[in-house]
């Protein structure tokens, strides 16, 4: 098939950009030629900007078209004009959701503009954004669309280094600050697991909404640490749950301490049922294979947003010492 990929050099549509070159697709990528310009010579690089002129997709059509880079629905209508293609997939986000209840599937509610609608992208906005970008992609493209909804997305590439700082601390060693309540909920899914699925599916027209997570809940921030420490933990590695107030009182977050779910109850996001995407073929890989192959690949990964090792040695020291 001929695909065009929006994007498609960088983490999430880079390793689909792998797996539809590796089953043997003709390859478009539509991007500025900022990240990763020098990246797959044997697809066709079409240089634009997509919130600007895309008059490099006139007189052209694909079969599909993968989108994994709109995050306003104004984005995707603009694509739309210019555009000629049979399936239309995008790529959203579970952050769509407003769960009632854990295990929730893809008919669950979902959130909504509690005022006027912006097209300022934050956290409050980004989930109800990616809600209206689903439903113009539908009414652009039509009932073949297929909307893929991930969790937090893990793997090689991945420049937001959360999931990475987990598996380069713990393979560190020794006495690691483990934020918040180690029941709380989360979710991950292997970039290349969800890359390879999206092409299986197109390759059968495969459509509707589907989410892509991993594992089936019920899975906690506990659980996903210790399967890191068992894969790349030296030996005496050890946890130390750190309680959410200290660390907030301390001006930790999500951030220095990334993926933590703060104190996420039970129905949160990260408690999606995956099932629709389990019998439609999505097979993700152990957390374990993920956290082994990322170790390989980015030992040397860092990010200045993290908590330092002196910093943490520091609050861990302040919690050990408190009334």
């Amino acid at each position: 098939m001929k695909i065009l990929i929006i994007g498609g050099t960088r983490f999430v549509g880079r390793h689909i950009t792998e797996a539809a070159l590796t089953a043997g697709h003709e390859v478009s990528l539509i991007h500025r030629g900022k990240t990763g310009p020098g990246l797959f010579p044997e697809a066709e690089h079409l240089l634009a900007d997509r919130d600007a002129d895309l008059s490099v997709l006139r007189d052209r059509r694909w079969d599909v078209t993968i989108d994994v880079s709109a995050y306003l629905p104004s984005q995707v209508t603009h694509l739309a004009g210019a555009l000629s293609t049979g399936q239309y997939v995008f790529v959203s986000t579970a952050s769509v959701y407003a769960p009632e209840t854990p295990n929730f599937t893809e008919d669950a509610p979902l959130v909504e503009f509690d005022g006027p609608v912006t097209e300022e992208v934050n956290g409050k906005t980004y989930g109800p954004l990616k809600v209206l970008c689903e439903r113009a992609a539908t009414d652009a493209f039509g009932p073949e669309t297929l909307i893929v909804r991930p969790t937090y997305v893990i793997g090689p590439y991945d420049y937001t280094g959360r999931f990475t700082y987990w598996v380069n601390r713990i393979a560190r060693g020794g006495e690691v600050l483990a934020p918040g309540n180690p029941d709380d909920p989360i979710q991950v899914i292997d970039g290349r697991d969800m890359a390879s699925w999206i092409i299986a599916m197109i390759e059968k027209t495969g459509s509707g909404t589907f989410h892509a997570v991993s594992p089936a809940p019920p899975f906690s921030f506990g659980d996903m640490l210790e399967a890191i420490v068992a894969e790349v933990g030296p030996p005496g590695t050890t946890l130390t749950w750190v309680g959410q107030d200290f660390l907030t009182a301390e001006g930790e977050d999500g951030r220095s301490l990334p993926l933590w779910p703060m104190g996420e109850d039970g129905i949160s996001i990260n408690t999606a049922n995956p099932a629709a995407a389990y019998a439609a073929g999505l097979s993700p890989r152990p957390l374990g294979q993920s956290v082994r192959e990322i170790r390989d690949a980015e030992a040397s990964f860092s990010t200045s947003i993290t908590i330092t090792p002196d910093r943490e040695a520091d609050v861990l020291s302040r919690w050990r010492a408190r009334p």
